[in-house]
């Protein structure tokens, strides 16, 4: 039963992380190169998962933690790099500043262990970011289950919230009427979504805890919980930001369209959506930004600060990172508290900005284009 616990692990990993990468860097691609090249990139990056999967099973590594990391951070940079260094000339030397910036921290670590420099402690070690917690020593604690438990909570929230954010402002927006009963009952339901924008966190753990756990019986503290209850919490911000992109498309545009005999969903498809693409992942990015940080409503639907193993599927227990660092913060020894928190709460940030630099870049290419 073992292996099959592992396997089922890594492949729900596969699927939540590396397939999205493989998507992303196949339309993307397709875009630019056709259909045909677009399949062949998607179809490597997912190869390239599974061969990694499979390559830490036959030498005994940690699966799961080697697939997440070929998908989120090896794939974009990847890309990143690949493009930046076959269609744009005059970029090329600013692909080498992050590489210079990690050579130069490697040569001076090299050089401080080299004449036995002495420095001070510093928490943010390998064992940080590769090990379990450690609730009694703290050069032992490791944020790994935490880390994997954030990207998994927050990537399903953005499967949830994100098209019904979106749908919700193309009807609002595209669909719905000006005048009339309908036309005030959606004036009324725009400025409600607009007041729910503002509202504490900690209102929505209690409307999630209502909705997921009284009403729908699913348990408290698993990934479906969280993930529902934090997308309950961005769902204004995508609502808002996608209306404000989808406005700024000038009206000349969707009567042209209208001009050729392009019916509103061909427009709103052709013309509209490819316009309003960048405010829209501007809204992603907020929202993106505001989920991986926060505490309370994770606290009120019983989320558990500390566990000891990465989530193994959708209906698991699972924590995510600013929770631990909440825990950490009241332990009685001061390493944890001086040491532990300001490591993890970097390796928090760190993780918030990789994820907003990826939006930010896909948004970017899609503005030039249009």
């Amino acid at each position: 039963m073992a292996p099959i616990g592992v396997a089922a692990e890594w492949i729900m990993y596969v699927g939540l992380v590396t397939v999205p990468a493989a998507f992303l860097v196949g339309t993307l691609t397709a875009s630019r190169r056709g259909r045909r090249s677009g399949a062949l990139a998607g179809g490597i990056v997912a190869a390239g998962g599974l061969a990694v999967a499979v390559a830490s099973i036959a030498t005994g590594t940690n699966a799961s933690l080697l697939v997440v990391l070929y998908s989120m951070f090896a794939v974009p940079t990847g890309y990143v790099l690949w493009r930046s260094i076959r269609t744009d000339p005059e970029g090329r030397v600013g692909v080498a500043g992050p590489f210079v910036l990690l050579g130069g921290t490697l040569v001076g670590a090299a050089l401080v262990e080299q004449f036995g420099i002495r420095n001070p402690d510093t928490f943010l070690t390998p064992n940080l970011l590769l090990q379990s917690w450690d609730g009694l020593t703290a050069s032992n604690a490791g944020v790994y289950p935490q880390i994997v438990g954030s990207i998994i909570i927050v990537g399903f929230m953005a499967v949830l919230a994100f098209p019904v954010g979106i749908g919700a402002a193309i009807y609002l927006e595209e669909y719905a009427p000006d005048t009339g009963l309908r036309g005030r009952l959606a004036t009324l339901l725009e400025i409600n979504i607009s007041n729910l924008a503002g509202v504490p966190s900690v209102v929505y753990g209690l409307l999630g805890l209502a909705l997921f756990r009284r009403t729908l019986d699913f348990g408290t503290g698993i990934v479906v919980t969280a993930s529902g209850t934090l997308g309950l919490l961005i769902l204004p911000i995508v609502i808002v930001s996608t209306q404000e992109a989808l406005r700024s498309v000038p009206d000349d545009l969707r009567q042209g369209s209208y001009g050729m005999g392009a019916s509103r969903w061909q427009t709103l498809r052709e013309v509209v959506l490819p316009e309003a693409i960048p405010g829209t992942l501007t809204g992603t990015i907020l929202a993106l930004a505001r989920a991986i940080g926060e505490t309370a409503p994770l606290v009120i639907i019983a989320v558990a600060t500390t566990t000891y193993s990465p989530p193994s599927g959708l209906f698991s227990s699972a924590t995510a990172l600013p929770l631990q660092i909440f825990a950490a913060s009241a332990n009685a020894k001061p390493e944890f508290r001086h040491g532990v928190v300001p490591a993890a709460a970097v390796v928090l940030l760190i993780l918030m900005l990789l994820m907003n630099a990826t939006a930010i870049v896909i948004r970017n290419k899609y503005g030039r284009e249009h």
